[in-house]
């Protein structure tokens, strides 16, 4: 495999799990909305812990699944670049854009709630980190439903899993040198 090919695999990786990125953080750019701000679990109980807790809320699904959908829909506008066809696993024109959005927004979302039920389970405070799963509970969630919805190879999902722990490292790390973040990871 060529260095050339390896780069074109990368940023065709990064481009499709854009919107389940997007959807990710979308709960944090809305937290401060007073709508939907209900707990899914409706603080229910699971042998005596919360279900997901507090911080899962309907407006952090809701709004991911926004966030994703509008980012699929510009996708497929720039789908009419050459550019951006370069960098497309899949033609735009011929998905249900707004189910693929779901998927993406939801698969997120539920990636985030299923690792959040461990950590409930196993009394890991919220916000407290549960190694590599808080990096990429969301690129698994998202990659496995739209891996059933499209029928891409694996291998991205193992990438789209490697590369975003890999970017979120990095990030922190930048963060904590000019001084943004706490801690370096």
């Amino acid at each position: 495999m060529s260095f050339d090919s390896v780069i074109i695999n990368l940023l065709e990786t990064i481009y499709f799990f854009l919107p389940a990125a997007f959807a990710n953080m979308a709960p944090v750019f809305v937290k401060k909305l007073n709508f939907l701000n209900y707990p899914i679990d409706s603080n229910k109980t699971f042998r005596g812990k919360r279900i997901f807790g507090k911080n899962k809320t309907w407006r952090g699904m809701i709004f991911a699944i926004i966030f994703s959908i509008a980012l699929i829909y510009l996708q497929n506008y720039l789908y009419s670049f050459s550019w951006a066809k370069d960098i497309s696993l899949i033609d735009y024109t011929n998905v249900n854009l707004i189910l693929l959005g779901f998927l993406f927004g939801f698969g997120a979302m539920l990636g985030d709630l299923i690792e959040s039920f461990f950590k409930r389970q196993f009394d890991i405070k919220p916000g407290s980190k549960l190694l590599i799963f808080d990096q990429t509970d969301w690129v698994l969630g998202s990659g496995i439903l739209t891996f059933i919805y499209l029928g891409i190879s694996w291998e991205y999902l193992l990438g789209a899993f490697i590369i975003f722990l890999f970017l979120h490292i990095l990030v922190k790390h930048i963060g904590y040198y000019i001084g943004l973040e706490d801690k370096k990871w």
